[in-house]
């Protein structure tokens, strides 16, 4: 079971992925996960490193969106500060909410990475969707009420990644810098 949720890639934040090194996998567009993948659980707050991190994707020419469970102004006002389009109230993990996503950046799903913080709705969906999966660990450690059930399946799943050396970082206490 574990196999096929498995992310692609663990990175530590979304300001540690390496555009080059996508492009290089044929990867042109990125969607992104907006709670605890962009800002913590709930908020509109960006760091000035992720916005940041944007102007660079964009600069290099990297189509971006976000895919939400969410809705309102909050994810609105994200999505326009970042200079991304965004579709709200996906229903991830349905397939089609990560296939829209892909529409929205017009690439095929194959050239297309998902970068979220779960491995139950971020990369579950997007690998059935044919996507490019890209686990971040959550920012906060505030979570929607279910959420914070599925952490504790995901962090059996995780545990067990790296029991196997199939991953061979993930911070134990939040946040660590990049390591390449």
């Amino acid at each position: 079971m574990s196999w096929g949720l498995r992310p692609d890639l663990f990175v530590q934040s979304v300001t540690c992925i390496d555009l080059d090194d996508l492009r290089a996998k044929g990867i042109a567009g990125l969607a992104f996960d907006l709670d605890n993948t962009l800002v913590p659980w709930n908020t509109a707050h960006l760091t000035q490193d992720v916005v940041d991190w944007f102007a660079g994707m964009h600069a290099a020419g990297v189509r971006g969106c976000i895919v939400s469970n969410a809705g309102g102004r909050r994810v609105l006002s994200v999505a326009d500060r970042l200079g991304v389009p965004v579709l709200t109230w996906a229903g991830k993990p349905r397939t089609t909410a990560f296939l829209a996503a892909a529409r929205l950046l017009d690439l095929d799903p194959s050239r297309v990475a998902m970068v979220g913080d779960q491995v139950f709705t971020d990369m579950y969906g997007a690998r059935r969707a044919g996507m490019f999966t890209i686990l971040v660990p959550p920012i906060s450690g505030r979570d929607f009420a279910t959420t914070r059930l599925l952490r504790l399946l995901e962090r059996f799943l995780l545990n067990r990644w790296k029991r196997l050396g199939l991953m061979t970082w993930w911070p134990e206490g939040g946040r660590s810098p990049c390591s390449r």
